[in-house]
């Protein structure tokens, strides 16, 4: 199993203080009793320090949450270290957290592999950008939950086109799916000027055209960590049709510690179905 790295320093180590973190968060459990996804849901969630990017994370999965429970959950990393391919999937069978163990969806790690998708777990070893998420996944549905993780690298919109159509052939019938990307924005700019570059990439996202959101990272060169997460998001959207994709929170650093000198930039963005509400 993958054991955690980052743990007592970007969330809590102790299992009572991180319930207790994420029930100011998002509530007690909130999405263990509600039926299954109908259709397909997109998130864009950050993946820093609780402290800093917690609450914006929250909001985008109380969102989520209140449209259904998730029975497969496929979480796009960013990859901090470039390591490994573009594209790479972990296959071992677990992910251990404070809250217990989230199981790997082997079964669909194995389709993806049988379509080209590299296994390899050392880019996920020290990776931070899955494991942040694993804490709200099993607090808001559960250990029982599935996760697929992928880490995701800057590339071609081809290429995301092809890994989207790759992805939704391997998952074939399954509707009940939650799509993450994991990613923060502006990285240590002062916090007016963060926001401004963050407004650029936010409607880019909003706008759903994955090549005119690539297009932007080559003319202005954001340093937003999760190019590729947010793109292959873009591209899932299109290929199941989630054609309703709106900001839900937004904050930088600055709005915890009080020094918007240098912040780094978080939102939420839930990709749904305009007809499913």
């Amino acid at each position: 199993m993958r054991q955690p790295v980052v743990e007592g320093t970007f969330y809590p180590a102790d299992r009572e203080r991180l319930v207790a973190t994420l029930d100011d968060f998002v509530g007690p459990s909130p999405g263990r009793s509600t039926p299954s996804l109908v259709a397909p849901v997109g998130l864009m969630a950050p993946h820093a320090g609780y402290v800093y990017s917690g609450r914006t994370a929250a909001a985008g999965y109380r969102a989520v949450a209140a449209l259904g429970r998730p029975n497969t959950i496929v979480i796009l990393g960013a990859n901090h270290t470039g390591l490994g391919p573009i594209l790479c999937v972990d296959d071992r069978s677990a992910w251990s957290s404070p809250l217990g163990l989230a199981a790997v969806d082997l079964d669909l790690v194995e389709r993806l592999i049988d379509g080209g998708i590299a296994a390899t777990r050392a880019p996920f070893d020290r990776e931070h950008s899955i494991e942040v998420h694993a804490p709200f996944l099993q607090h808001i549905w559960g250990s029982e939950i599935k996760i697929v993780p992928l880490l995701v690298q800057p590339t071609d919109e081809q290429r995301l086109i092809d890994a989207a159509r790759l992805l939704t052939e391997c998952l074939g019938k399954r509707h009940s799916v939650l799509f993450i990307a994991s990613s923060d924005l502006t990285h240590y700019e002062a916090d007016e000027i963060a926001r401004s570059n963050d407004r650029r990439v936010i409607d880019a996202v909003l706008g759903g055209d994955v090549g005119a959101f690539l297009s932007l990272f080559q003319r202005e060169r954001h340093s937003v960590c999760g190019i590729g997460a947010i793109a292959l998001l873009m591209a899932l959207s299109q290929t199941y049709s989630l054609d309703d994709i709106r900001l839900v929170d937004y904050s930088t650093s600055g709005d915890t510690t009080g020094d918007r000198s240098a912040v780094v930039g978080y939102a939420s963005v839930a990709f749904t179905r305009r007809e499913d509400g």
